[in-house]
């Protein structure tokens, strides 16, 4: 599926990028050190994306993502995603990510056992650090056992996971240490 538009657009954390077709939205961005470079990161990912204005479907679910940013309660799961070009293990993945509720956190573990095995974690944490769709699939919601942070492969890494996560309100699990911190 090729891409055919991109906007750049204001939020809580800073300036972020989404990417649509035909099909859905092919791509999320969080933000980068400046729009120049945010606009290059679109161009090597998305080369035919040209900036431009928002179909309604696609400005309804920026609308969702600035609110989700500011604290709000939002449920992204509406926002159609094309994944015509995504793995199926990754987009197997990608949709345990989707059913994990604002403020809360599961492990790669967890999502592996879902998927048929723990054995399987290590995969699952590769497929979220290939995720296109920061925020809409929220891998930032998924931590590394004991409730450590795990990695995070989007610009600003493990900081920008902890901000998420803070302004999600993650709550800790039992016998999980406070978010960010290890033994």
């Amino acid at each position: 599926m090729t891409s055919s538009g991109y906007r750049l657009f204001d939020t809580s954390i800073g300036r972020c990028a989404i990417v649509w077709g035909t099909a859905g939205i092919v791509g999320v961005t969080l933000p980068e050190r400046g729009d120049r470079a945010m606009h290059a990161r679109i161009q090597r990912r998305h080369p035919a994306a040209m900036e431009q204005r928002a179909p309604s479907d696609v400005a309804a679910a920026v609308d969702d993502i600035r609110r989700l940013l500011s604290g709000e309660d939002r449920d992204l799961s509406w926002i159609a995603l094309d994944m015509n070009n995504v793995p199926e293990f990754d987009r197997r993945v990608y949709t345990e990510a989707r059913s994990i509720r604002r403020g809360e956190t599961v492990t790669y573990g967890e999502i592996a056992g879902r998927l048929g095995g723990p054995g399987l974690a290590r995969a699952v944490g590769q497929a979220l650090g290939r995720n296109p769709f920061a925020i809409v699939v929220p891998c930032h919601r998924v931590l590394a056992a004991g409730g450590k942070p795990g990695g995070f492969s989007a610009p600003g890494g493990l900081a920008t996971k902890q901000r998420l996560l803070e302004i999600e309100g993650a709550r800790r699990r039992q016998g999980e240490l406070p978010l960010g911190r290890s033994r």
